[in-house]
C-alpha cells in the first residue's frame, strides 16, 4: 500500500504519562457509546497539546506510543452490513479480524449497535495466521454463529484497513478516545486501494454521556462530532459497483476537513 508524508506525532506524546495494557482493562468499555470527530493533523498537533496539559495519559505497547493496526472487515456476497448501515438501520453489526501488531495480538471482533445507540464489542482471541481468513478456525467460527446474526458460510474478506493508532486515558480513567490517523484501505474484492491522507478519526468512548473534558478540548479547537464508520467510507472509496449515495457526503466532509481531494491510489 502506498501512502503520503504524514506529521510525526512522537515528540508531543513524549508529554504524557503512559497507561499500560494491564491498566486499560478498567476502560475496557465493550458496553459503550462512541462519539466520533473528523480532523487534520496539524489540528490534532494542538489537541495533543491540550490533553497532555489537562493530564491524560497515552497507552504505551512494547515502549511505544503510536500503535500499528490492521483489521479486515468481512461481509456478504452482497454487503449486507455494509447496506444496513448505508440504509440507517438503528440494529446492525459488523465482523472484522483485527491484528494489534505491537503485542502481536489478533481476535475476530463482533460489533453490534442496538436501537438505543449503544455498541457491544465481543472478540476471541485467533493465531495471527488466521487474521487472512478466520473461517478454517472451528472455535472463532462457531462463536462467530452464537454472537452474530451470521455464520461462515455467509460471509467473506472485503475490505482491509491499515493505519496507526494512539489511545488517551483521562486521569480519572473513566473514558478513553482513539486516534486513528494515516489511514489506508485496500478492497480484497475489487483490487482497489485509497487512502485518507492526513484525515484524522477521533473516538470518544464512555459508558455514558457524562461531560468530559476532552469533549471542550474538541470544541475549543472546532472539532465536531461526525458519524462516520471507516468501513463504509472505505468501501464507497474502493468499490464502484457499491450503492453508497449517503456516504459521499461523508467523503466530501473529509476532503473539506483536509482541504484535499481523496482519490484512489
Amino acid at each position: 500500500m502506498q501512502e503520503i508524508d504524514h506529521i510525526s506525532f512522537s515528540e508531543p506524546l513524549e508529554q504524557f504519562a503512559p497507561v499500560t495494557l494491564d491498566e486499560m482493562d478498567s476502560v475496557k468499555l465493550m458496553n459503550r457509546i462512541d462519539t466520533k470527530y473528523l480532523t487534520s493533523e496539524h489540528v490534532l498537533m494542538e489537541i495533543l497539546k491540550d490533553a497532555a496539559a489537562d493530564g491524560y495519559r497515552a497507552l504505551e505497547t512494547n515502549g511505544l506510543k503510536i500503535n500499528p493496526y490492521d483489521s479486515l472487515y468481512y461481509d456478504t456476497d452482497l454487503l449486507k452490513m455494509f447496506q444496513d448501515h448505508h440504509n440507517r438501520r438503528l440494529v446492525r453489526q459488523k465482523v472484522r479480524t483485527r491484528s494489534y501488531l505491537s503485542s502481536g495480538l489478533a481476535f475476530l471482533e463482533i460489533k453490534r449497535k442496538n436501537n438505543k445507540g449503544r455498541t457491544k464489542k465481543k472478540r476471541i482471541s485467533i493465531p495471527m495466521g488466521d487474521f487472512d481468513d478466520f473461517r478454517n478456525n472451528t472455535q472463532a467460527s462457531d462463536y462467530l454463529a452464537a454472537h452474530s446474526a451470521y455464520t461462515k458460510d455467509q460471509i467473506s474478506p472485503v475490505l482491509e484497513t491499515v493505519f496507526n493508532r494512539i489511545t488517551l486515558v483521562n486521569k480519572a480513567m473513566t473514558e478513553r478516545l482513539t486516534i486513528d490517523t494515516s489511514l489506508v484501505f485496500r478492497n480484497h474484492r475489487t483490487g482497489v486501494e485509497a487512502s485518507l491522507k492526513d484525515a484524522v478519526i477521533i473516538e470518544l468512548k464512555q459508558d455514558g454521556r457524562a461531560d468530559s473534558e476532552m469533549k471542550n478540548i474538541l470544541l475549543d479547537h472546532r472539532v465536531k462530532p461526525i458519524r462516520v464508520s471507516k468501513y463504509c467510507i472505505a468501501v464507497t472509496l474502493t468499490d464502484p459497483d457499491a450503492r453508497c449515495g449517503r456516504f459521499r457526503t461523508k467523503v466530501r466532509r473529509i476532503e473539506k476537513t483536509i482541504n484535499k481531494k481523496i482519490t484512489v491510489l
